[in-house]
């Protein structure tokens, strides 16, 4: 058990380093966040010895590294921490990454898999849902545009702390990477004719308004998902997933 005093002080560290730092709630946020090289500067939990107990059982290469950083503080205090305790009983603050290294990273050309481009997305839990998307497929990164901010708590929640495996960040139209924009339009090609290059940016508008007019009319080419008549749209996640999907598995 960590003593009343290390509670303490992991407490307050915490509300220090709590402005401008990346919530990591539960434990795939941490354990994913830490295997992709977050600086994690402070982990608390309720119950240290079941959390490690999780660490054993899902991601023993962090046991180690877990058991020397957590500090355990009473069930109470987590609960004045964090807005809505995850059901592992852990969370974690961490430095966001630089903007300027996640332009470097998102505009550097040849790039090996394409950028997703969310237009004005409105909902942070399908935010997070395409940067664990985007994690998993090895996309360059996931730029936003708009005034929802990618890195907000509920987002990096739905990505499970995958925002720091591949480059996240909100950009304006105009500060978009390089690289042909292939949007995705209703009235576009099936995309099952289309090759997506490695380079490309792919374009996604919200699920309500679509693409905004602004973007659409930068387009190198406008594509479009399959889709049976009369279903008005898919899940944005899900638009992403297949898209991927068509890039990763389509000819070369």
């Amino acid at each position: 058990m960590t003593s009343d005093n290390e509670a303490k002080t992991g407490a307050g560290e915490w509300r220090e380093l709590a402005p401008g730092a990346v919530l990591l709630d539960g434990f795939h946020a941490l354990k994913h966040a830490l295997r992709f090289g977050a600086d994690v500067q402070l982990a608390v939990a309720a119950d240290k010895d079941a959390v490690l107990g999780l660490a054993a059982e899902l991601a023993d290469d962090l046991t180690n590294a877990l058991a020397a950083s957590l500090v355990e503080v009473p069930a109470a205090v987590l609960k004045e921490l964090v807005p809505r305790v995850h059901p592992t009983g852990v969370a974690a603050l961490a430095v966001r990454p630089s903007e300027h290294a996640n332009r470097k990273s998102l505009s550097r050309l040849p790039r090996p898999a394409p950028v997703v481009v969310l237009d004005n997305p409105r909902n942070l839990g399908n935010v997070g849902a395409v940067v664990r998307l985007a994690a998993g497929f090895g996309a360059t990164g996931v730029v936003t545009t708009g005034d929802l901010d990618p890195w907000h708590s509920n987002a990096v929640r739905a990505g499970a702390g995958l925002h720091y495996a591949t480059a996240v960040e909100r950009l304006g139209i105009d500060d978009l990477p390089p690289g042909p924009l292939h949007v995705l339009d209703p009235e576009g090609e099936d995309i099952r004719t289309v090759v997506i290059p490695d380079d490309a940016l792919i374009a996604f508008g919200s699920e309500r308004h679509g693409i905004s007019a602004e973007l659409r009319s930068r387009a190198d080419r406008l594509v479009a998902l399959p889709m049976r008549p009369q279903v008005s749209s898919y899940n944005l996640a899900t638009s992403v997933a297949m898209t991927l999907f068509h890039w990763d598995g389509g000819p070369r």
